[in-house]
């Protein structure tokens, strides 16, 4: 397996075995980030939002099962790889229910571990090829830049002309900080400062269509889209 750009969070309670991993899976992930009970990986999942994830069934403080159904609620799309010493057919079913990639009985070697995450990319790219226009985020909210519309539980969200320049400029600047100046110019292709007022009240209106601080002020910047 070579290189990739790719992120992975490692979630195992047991230290050494996590240790021994983590390293080993450096030299083929941009990051690596490791968690060892199931409420740290949920936080560093939500913080980093890593393409592939693989998870010890057993866990303290939230199994693995727990973990991954509760990223499923909002995120069909990261990759998720679990480990478990079960290979009783009700675990199976309940992996199955939860999108699995690869269902991997302990102990592992580096070789079954290796072809489980070549398969997780290569489903990585082919999902990106038919779905890079959509973005999923919480809440099952999701944006599709082709047509450019907003949609929770695919169900289309009411937007007004400006407010979908605006979501445009935002999903194709994702967590980052966009000025006053920035978004008047680019929305409504001049700039007056009465434009400052309509711009606040459009992004007042768009909080209330969002999730909870999806929209939010930066001190001395301006307002930034967070996913």
């Amino acid at each position: 397996m070579e290189q990739s750009n790719y992120t992975l969070l490692f979630v195992e309670d047991e230290i050494e075995i996590r240790q021994n991993f983590v390293l080993y899976l450096k030299h083929f992930f941009k990051a690596v980030y490791e968690a060892g009970n199931g409420k740290e990986a949920y936080e560093i999942y939500k913080d980093k939002k890593p393409d592939i994830m693989i998870i010890d069934i057993n866990l303290p403080l939230m199994s693995g099962l727990e973990l991954l159904s509760k990223i499923r609620q909002d995120d069909h799309t990261t990759r998720a790889l679990m480990l478990t010493a079960h290979s009783d057919s009700e675990y199976l079913m309940k992996a199955t229910e939860l999108k699995l990639t690869k269902y991997l009985l302990k102990p592992i070697s580096r070789k079954e571990l290796k072809n489980a995450l070549e398969l997780s990319i290569d489903e990585i790219k082919r999902f990106s090829t038919t779905s890079k226009d959509i973005t999923y985020f919480k809440e099952c909210y999701c944006w599709n830049h082709e047509s450019q519309e907003l949609f929770q539980h695919e169900k289309p969200i009411a937007i007004t002309p400006i407010e979908r320049k605006i979501l445009t400029l935002f999903f194709n600047n994702i967590n980052r900080p966009l000025d006053y100046d920035t978004i008047i110019i680019e929305v409504w292709d001049d700039y007056e400062e009465d434009k400052q007022n309509a711009l606040k009240n459009a992004i007042r209106k768009l909080r209330a269509k969002l999730p909870d601080e999806t929209i939010t002020n930066v001190y001395g910047e301006g307002f930034k889209l967070n996913i």
